[in-house]
């Protein structure tokens, strides 16, 4: 049996040094943030670094305890960076930037559209807990997308998600693309409305005219595990 040998003489006692090392190794740093980030560029690379581990698989380790959500509970949040992420399970903001308990404001949606509701909660988050970079995340293969794209009979309220998407839709097919490459531009297009949709709340006008809040857009690459800023 595989699991035969847990029991071996020759398994190192746990006092042995090799195991201490070996414990070492396995065991990763836990992740910990001692600072309010308020500076968007600073924010900015801290979601570059957590996919940079996302990507090599050499994720950090996250306080989760009690203690952990006490002090979240007693001293509020700080989040310092707002996603506004399509809702794809493939696609989840907390993993992909590796980012632990209340480091992240996410707002998730189909399409990743921006309508007063989602924009209302991007407000709050610039607003009120003072996150200075906020990141509209759309992915490669995005169903909401192909869907507008496609322009099939949709039902229930999935048309509202498609009819927001159309516009990006339209401007890529005003460039003559076809297929993919279609579905694709069309996701590029939609992640930059909605960078423009958020850039036209008072709220936030305030926020990126003192330079204290920035907006970006991004692109999530599903096999790769890698994002890339296509707004800057």
């Amino acid at each position: 049996m595989l699991l035969s040998g847990c029991g071996s003489k020759n398994a190192p006692k746990s006092g042995d040094q090799s195991s201490d090392q070996a414990v070492e190794q396995v065991i990763a740093p836990v992740y910990k943030r001692t600072e309010i980030i308020s500076s968007p560029d600073a924010a900015k690379q801290l979601l570059i670094e957590g996919n940079g581990r996302f990507i090599s698989g050499k994720l950090l380790s996250k306080d989760l305890s009690s203690t952990k959500r006490m002090d979240l509970m007693k001293n509020g949040q700080h989040p310092f960076a707002v996603i506004v992420s399509c809702s794809d399970s493939r696609v989840p903001p907390e993993l992909l930037f590796d980012q632990a308990l209340g480091d992240l404001f996410v707002i998730r949606v189909a399409g990743n559209v921006i309508t007063p509701v989602e924009l209302g909660s991007v407000e709050y988050a610039v607003e009120h807990l003072k996150a200075p970079l906020v990141v509209v995340l759309g992915h490669e293969e995005c169903g909401a997308v192909t869907a507008a794209v496609l322009g099939g009979e949709t039902h229930g309220s999935i048309t509202a998600i498609t009819n927001k998407i159309k516009p990006a839709v339209d401007e890529a097919k005003a460039m003559g693309l076809t297929g993919k490459d279609l579905i694709e531009k069309s996701a590029d297009f939609n992640i930059q409305n909605a960078v423009i949709d958020i850039s036209g709340s008072p709220i936030i006008k305030e926020g990126l005219d003192s330079k204290l809040v920035k907006i970006l857009g991004a692109k999530y690459d599903l096999d790769e595990g890698a994002l890339k800023f296509i707004n800057e």
